[in-house]
């Protein structure tokens, strides 16, 4: 019997694809003010692929989809965090929100990723033939 899907669960989803796309937002942003392509735009894009994998795993209920979704969301939390300290150590008023704006993806992706509920989701879901319990056959 499949479980029902959690209501968390397309609420992770979704700040999934926000995070996806804040990641190119922000490569964006980076290729902006000298367009080519460099080595560095790499790591936004990989960051969104994995933001919008993650979310589409957690979304089917595929194991594993909640840690994707997590470490996807962990460094461009922890980028836009210094974004905001180095905003806000120049005086930049409405730099400074701006940026504080761009921590809702990464945060909220984080944050329902790691709630109890996705992560059932996400491993209570077993192939037919998968696991058996540990009564012996007779």
């Amino acid at each position: 019997m499949v479980p029902e899907r959690p209501l968390v669960v397309p609420f992770a989803a979704a700040f999934g694809f926000l995070l996806a796309v804040e990641d190119l937002y922000l490569g964006w942003l980076v290729w902006s003010p000298d367009p080519g392509l460099d080595w560095f735009l790499v790591v936004p894009l990989l960051l969104a692929v994995a933001a919008a994998v993650g979310a589409v795993l957690v979304l089917t209920g595929r194991r594993g989809g909640w840690v994707v979704l997590a470490v996807a969301a962990l460094l461009p939390l922890l980028a836009v965090l210094v974004l905001v300290f180095v905003l806000g150590s120049f005086g930049a008023g409405a730099e400074t929100a701006a940026a504080l704006l761009l921590l809702v993806g990464p945060l909220g992706a984080l944050v329902l990723a790691l709630r109890r509920p996705v992560r059932e989701w996400s491993s209570a879901r077993r192939s037919p033939g998968g696991r058996r319990g540990t009564a012996r056959a007779r």
